[in-house]
């Protein structure tokens, strides 16, 4: 995680330590506005509700959330070869698709599909389904988690669900798809977006590695959502120390964005935050 990797350099460098938890953005945010923690994660934009409450936040790197498969998934080569569109993926969450033989018309398998979904307050899951429901027609984390086959506690759980079923499909962190070295070594494979519905084109076949699919990212050429914005987040505003060090985040902490599988924050947007974050103080 970025913010554990910015911890540990950030200690190394000041006299100052962190105590890191997760949870998800709506424990961090509940705890963030009880004074329990100095700074939330978010992996979303703030509610309004949440602004009306003293809900201070700046965005820090750009995330990334992909469709997840098991690399002995019956249809890999296909899914791999012509990826999926949006609405294929949308019909599979929804169950309107149920089996990996209905995915294309000329692949002849039958085995059902098994949807995992997330039980935590997960802004990832939220991302998800605005992606999946389109720009109008988003779907809610209660609805996604209703037509699941099982919901779990965030990424490691959902990454060990799949790995442990064939016939699974979910949504994870690129960091849980990908190895540490950023490698497809491990039982998750990523489906691949076919954007304009036409097949997977030149253009739109980048998950051979993850500094490939950043550097697609960091491109455009990934949507958003399910790329998203993540946020750091205070009661009001950032106090003493750890104003110090969102301020660094936004300047320095920058360069070791990408070495921990995330994308930076273009110029303009961490200009708008540092501008945010000084007027704030």
């Amino acid at each position: 995680m970025a913010v554990e990797n910015w911890a540990d350099i950030y200690e190394s460098e000041h006299d100052v330590t962190f105590d890191i938890n997760g949870g998800g953005t709506g424990v961090g945010v509940s705890e963030v506005l009880e004074d329990q923690v100095d700074i939330a994660m978010m992996g979303r934009d703030p509610f309004d509700e949440e602004i009306d409450r003293g809900l201070f936040a700046v965005p820090m790197l750009i995330d990334t959330v992909v469709g997840s498969i098991n690399e002995a998934n019956p249809i890999i080569d296909e899914i791999q070869e012509r990826g999926m569109t949006r609405e294929t993926l949308e019909a599979i969450f929804t169950r309107e698709i149920e089996n990996w033989g209905e995915v294309y018309d000329d692949v002849d398998v039958d085995e059902e599909i098994v949807v995992y979904g997330r039980s935590d307050t997960s802004a990832a899951y939220k991302q998800w389904g605005d992606f999946l429901g389109g720009e109008d027609d988003a779907h809610s984390e209660n609805e996604l988690e209703g037509l699941s086959d099982g919901n779990h506690d965030g990424d490691s759980a959902v990454q060990q669900a799949i790995a442990n079923e064939e016939n699974a499909i979910s949504l994870n962190n690129i960091n849980y798809v990908y190895d540490d070295s950023g490698e497809l070594e491990g039982a998750l494979r990523p489906v691949p977006l076919d954007q304009d519905g036409t097949g997977l084109s030149e253009e739109e076949d980048f998950y051979d590695d993850r500094e490939q699919f950043l550097d697609a990212v960091e491109a455009g050429k990934y949507p958003f959502p399910p790329a998203r914005e993540m946020f750091l987040a205070a009661n009001d505003q950032f106090d003493d120390e750890a104003y110090d060090f969102v301020e660094w985040v936004l300047t320095e902490g920058q360069e070791h964005v990408r070495e921990s599988g995330y994308v930076p924050l273009e110029e303009d947007r961490l200009e708008e935050a540092q501008q945010r974050l000084e007027e704030a103080h």
